[in-house]
């Protein structure tokens, strides 16, 4: 039977809160198998498990390890000069699951991954790889960007350009007419997307990215007239750099998703505006009664993250709304957001709600909106949204859980009166709370067991028959209550081979 519960035991202790580092650093070792690479990537670990991970023999374990979401990322440098180019490439890669938001990785972590003259002694990957990873992870800010663009290491300074729209104008003329002819090659490379002639030439060459250039760059009449003629709107219709005589055809236009994206552009005039107030499409109106508050394009971004995204939205959480193709990224003021948060249309009331920066006031008035979707993303965006309300949004918005979560305001107790709620979820989050006097360990939902065998208000008799069950081990391994010598016993057993103290699991 102990052969049976060996892995829940491993499991269960790797994820015990209350497990010391003696007994996690035991984790590390090769006969752990997958509990210890679980415990690796999956949760906080102490500093001495992290120097243990840091300067395994085993490559395995640190590769695990650099993908870890919760330690302090600056304990994670040492595995930027990783001998392993793979354990690099995990690290530049960042965390393995789908994250709503990604903590920025450091900036001398940042500067050794690109500057890396090779990856590693393994030659398993290339730099360009690590760097390609590096790059589509979110975990490089553009503050980090706009800081490149005036290194002394002109390598840094081509890395800058690749957020050529973030910077500020005197950056991009500075990187135009950089003394290092690489730097100069590719600023101009970056630079062509406002070039109505270079874009034009090179419209061929993206193929089926063609929306792209549509939708950001800088198009000549002609290609403003091949819009027109093959369908190519919707794109166009969001571009900052269109000329105003395509503008008013646009608002125009017979689909109703192009008016309504016209509609919300700040560079539309009173006249336009007043026009698109009238449209037959509601959706249309609405956005037209934006206005005036998207004055700029920064703000119009700001909007865009938001218009028709739903209250199910799972988009990435990012630096806030800082994109814009004109003015550099310095994202709309607090003053605007202000405003939003007391205006009378709901998706600005949504747009305040996303920032996290809103003041505890507007933040406190906007958790009890009417609007479903202002309650929502002010939960999954702003750090002083209330308990009660991260715990409302967890139950009614399955889609968000997994974010709710990892939030630290989010409710560890007051959670018992859901216990008998139909949602095995919902279930599970009762049956951790501390408060509850009868955990639920007969439930008929696993994840309800485990979370019910892990509460800290089980007695030590009761902890002992459930290590014992292999369908609540796992949780009774992982409750915090159970005493350190046992720890070490169950993982005699597990990685030793010894046998338990007499009397230590009996039924």
């Amino acid at each position: 039977m102990f052969d049976s519960l060996r892995e829940l035991w491993l499991r269960g202790i790797a994820f015990n809160r209350a497990a010391p580092s003696d007994v996690l650093v035991r984790l590390l070792d090769r006969a752990a198998g997958e509990a210890g690479l679980l415990m690796c990537e999956g949760r906080d670990l102490p500093d001495a498990v992290i120097d243990a991970a840091l300067r395994h023999p085993e490559g395995v374990i640190r590769r695990t390890f650099a993908r870890n979401r919760y330690v302090d990322p600056a304990r994670l440098a040492p595995l930027a000069t990783d001998p392993s180019g793979v354990v690099r490439g995990w690290l530049a890669a960042g965390p393995r699951h789908y994250l709503r938001w990604v903590r920025p990785l450091p900036d001398d972590i940042l500067v050794t991954l690109l500057t890396a003259q090779n990856a590693g002694v393994d030659g398993k990957v290339t730099v360009n790889e690590i760097i390609g990873g590096l790059d589509s992870s979110r975990q490089i800010p553009l503050s980090f960007f706009r800081s490149m663009a005036s290194s002394e290491d002109p390598e840094l300074r081509i890395r800058a350009t690749w957020r050529w729209e973030s910077l500020t104008p005197a950056q991009r003329a500075g990187l135009l007419d950089d003394p290092d002819p690489a730097v100069r090659e590719a600023a101009q490379d970056r630079n062509w997307r406002l070039d109505p002639e270079r874009v034009e030439a090179m419209l061929p060459s993206f193929g089926s990215r063609n929306r792209f250039v549509f939708d950001t760059c800088a198009l000549s009449p002609a290609l403003v007239e091949q819009c027109f003629t093959d369908g190519t709107v919707l794109p166009m219709a969001r571009n900052p750099h269109i000329p105003a005589y395509a503008l008013a055809r646009l608002a125009r236009h017979p689909d109703a998703e192009v008016r309504a994206s016209v509609a919300a552009r700040p560079d539309v005039g009173p006249d336009l505006v007043a026009e698109l107030r009238e449209d037959p499409d509601e959706d249309v109106r609405m956005c037209a009664r934006l206005h005036p508050l998207p004055r700029t394009w920064a703000e119009y971004w700001a909007i865009d993250q938001v218009l028709g995204h739903g209250p199910d939205c799972t988009c990435p959480i990012g630096e806030p709304f800082t994109r814009s193709h004109i003015e550099p990224d310095v994202g709309p003021s607090p003053d605007w957001f202000a405003a939003c948060a007391v205006s009378e249309q709901p998706v600005l009331r949504r747009v305040a709600a996303s920032w996290p920066g809103l003041s505890a006031e507007l933040a406190e008035t906007l958790a009890q909106d009417d609007d479903e979707e202002v309650r929502i993303r002010l939960a999954c965006h702003h750090p002083l949204a209330p308990p009660h309300l991260l715990l409302d949004v967890f139950i009614t918005r399955p889609a968000h859980r997994p974010h709710l979560l990892d939030l630290p305001a989010f409710p560890r107790t007051g959670r018992a009166h859901l216990v008998d709620h139909p949602d095995p979820e919902v279930r599970a989050l009762a049956a951790a709370d501390p408060a509850l006097p009868d955990p639920p360990v007969e439930d008929p939902d696993a994840s309800v067991r485990r979370a019910a065998a892990a509460n800290p208000s089980l007695s030590p008799d009761s902890l002992e028959t459930l290590l014992a069950d292999p369908r609540t081990a796992e949780g009774a391994a992982a409750n915090p209550t159970l005493p350190v010598p046992r720890m070490h016993a169950l993982l005699d057993h597990c990685l030793n081979g010894t046998t338990t103290p007499p009397g230590a699991v009996q039924r």
